[in-house]
């Protein structure tokens, strides 16, 4: 059997842009990405902590150790500049072997989005 689980995580980073005219995903500093074992075109899921929205996008790398965290296309409508959010996103595995997954799980300075 096969179950979906918690593949990575980047907790309570800061939105720093939200760019409506841009064709759609979430822009990640790349040093970001890579602690959390993030790739681009990866599908995500986005928590709102500030309005509660919860919503799907894609990855696409931005400038490494920049803080970057940019809500492009129709997302940018779900978020403010400043909100704090939650970046998510899962795999699927077999039950056993999910039983002793560890997702990876980064928790940045809320107010630089860097790693402390």
């Amino acid at each position: 059997m096969m179950i979906e689980v918690l593949k990575s995580k980047l907790h309570r980073v800061t939105v720093t842009e939200a760019n409506l005219n841009y064709i759609g995903s979430v822009t990640i500093d790349e040093s970001l990405m890579e602690a959390a074992n993030l790739i681009e075109n990866e599908k995500v899921h986005i928590l709102n902590n500030n309005n509660g929205e919860r919503f799907e996008t894609y990855v696409l790398k931005g400038p490494r150790n920049s803080g970057v965290i940019c809500l492009n296309g129709a997302a940018a409508r779900r978020v403010q500049v400043g909100d704090i959010i939650l970046i998510v996103s899962y795999c699927w595995m077999d039950f056993e072997k999910a039983k002793t997954h560890a997702p990876s799980l980064v928790f940045p300075d809320t107010a630089t989005n860097r790693l402390t």
